[in-house]
């Protein structure tokens, strides 16, 4: 009689961490969908802390205390490689997050730190995407879900999703649409993520 033998394969858990800002939106959709969210680090005291905290997941400060010319955008983001080290993150879910980030996150994190943005990238970088697609006058605009990189919204683009452009649309509306889609399109795009272990065919 043949032996039947019997193998499970256990995936490695991927455990990720969410910078933010502001009230949290983003960082509340991910947690509903019960993704592997094992630290919320945010660079001011926000609403956003809440959430994490409000389940059990491990939140911090990283005070960034100078918001002029002189920040040292190097030395804070080689004090947020330390905090994403003492946690063993994998990868990083940039959502709302006010502070951008120089080389030390890259280098020690590469391709693994994620960012959205609330156009159809390359069109319409910055921080006025928005606004910009409606003085553009264009009919479509939407949401990327990208790899960050030093150079602001440019990295590899893992999603996008396309928002119509109503003819009564004005900043707030379109942006809240665009929101819609963002939520859902960030939370799968993480999920593909986690339950394949890869970002861009690379495991994490």
């Amino acid at each position: 009689m043949l032996g039947l033998c019997s193998t499970s394969v256990t995936l490695r858990v991927v455990r990720l961490a969410v910078c933010i800002s502001g009230s949290g939106t983003l960082l509340q959709a991910m947690l509903h969908a019960a993704l592997p969210v094992e630290l919320v680090v945010a660079d001011r005291h926000c609403d956003g802390l809440a959430h994490g905290a409000r389940v059990g997941v491990d939140t911090e400060v990283l005070a960034r205390t100078d918001w002029g010319a002189g920040f040292d955008r190097a030395r804070y983001s080689s004090s947020l490689v330390d905090l994403l080290t003492s946690h063993s993150i994998d990868a990083v879910a940039m959502a709302g997050f006010g502070t951008v980030l120089a080389e030390p996150v890259f280098t020690a994190m590469p391709n693994r730190v994620l960012n959205t943005h609330p156009a159809l990238l390359p069109s319409f970088p910055g921080w006025h995407a928005v606004r910009d697609a409606l003085d553009f006058g264009v009919k479509v605009t939407g949401c990327t879900i990208h790899i960050a990189t030093p150079q602001v919204d440019h990295g590899p683009i893992l999603a996008q999703e396309a928002v119509a452009v109503l003819e009564d649309d004005d900043e707030s509306s379109l942006h809240e649409r665009i929101k819609t889609v963002e939520r859902r399109l960030y939370v799968d795009t993480l999920r593909t993520i986690v339950e394949s272990g890869q970002i861009l065919g690379q495991p994490i």
